[in-house]
């Protein structure tokens, strides 16, 4: 079983924390991409990653000193966003860490797709960026079904907790023989399950998190899951689909 989730767009540096245990497989596209941004003129790459000043003048200088195999960070925990807060790989157990290394996958406009002790550098560029290389249109035509094929080499079971942006560069190639499933996450409104952004990203983290900590290796077992007041949706769920639905009014900053 292969989770997959997306990176965040806030990055730190941490060579403390964890041994960084390799180099991302796709390295040397990632190369091509860093190349390739570099060419760009700093109102180009303020368009593509669309940001405020400041941010864009931090990512155009990181883009141009950057060295993609010195002070690496290992990818689980260069990511800073709310999901990652609410995973909290710094608490992990060894085991909790096997898992991962085993299960969890990070997919990334940048570097494709990263194993969590994989060495990233800090970087900014979105998976839906409008970046054109080479003969390839934007990213994902970059990528193709390469992340997929990766992803698929040893385990045709995948749980789907990325966003959307992300996730459609594994599901557009999705055979037949493969298991994927998505989670969602979201609020009973109107008789509707309505999803919201804030409370949807906590929600992966937590059930990262679940997964881990129990040591889920049979997705039916993901249906246990029920922290943040979310409890499984049997009559809203489907093979392919697995929805929890938050049963409490709780505030989202829980």
């Amino acid at each position: 079983m292969k989770i997959i989730i997306s990176p965040a767009k806030k990055m730190n540096v941490d060579t403390d924390s964890y041994e960084v245990r390799g180099l991302p497989k796709f390295i040397d596209d990632t190369r091509i991409l860093m190349e390739k941004i570099r060419t760009l003129s700093f109102q180009e790459a303020r368009e593509l990653w669309k940001c405020n000043e400041r941010l864009a003048e931090l990512n155009y200088r990181r883009f141009q000193e950057m060295d993609l195999e010195r002070a690496l960070t290992p990818a689980v925990t260069a990511y800073e966003g709310l999901q990652y807060q609410h995973m909290a790989p710094g608490v992990f157990t060894t085991g909790a860490l096997s898992y991962i290394e085993e299960h969890l996958r990070i997919l990334s406009g940048f570097y494709g797709i990263l194993a969590p002790f994989d060495g990233v550098v800090p970087y900014r560029l979105e998976m839906q960026a409008k970046l054109s290389v080479g003969k390839s249109r934007d990213l994902y035509d970059f990528w193709g079904n390469r992340l997929y094929k990766s992803l698929t080499e040893r385990d045709r079971v995948i749980v789907n907790l990325a966003s959307r942006e992300y996730s459609r560069c594994i599901e557009k190639y999705i055979m037949p023989q493969d298991k994927f499933i998505t989670v969602e996450f979201g609020e009973l409104i109107n008789g509707k399950v309505k999803q919201k952004g804030t409370l949807a990203k906590m929600a992966r983290g937590e059930m990262v998190r679940f997964l881990v900590e129990n040591g889920i290796e049979n997705p039916e077992d993901i249906r246990e899951f029920h922290e943040l007041g979310f409890v499984f949706s049997g009559e809203r769920s489907a093979e392919d689909k697995y929805v929890f639905v938050r049963t409490s009014n709780l505030e989202d900053n829980d």
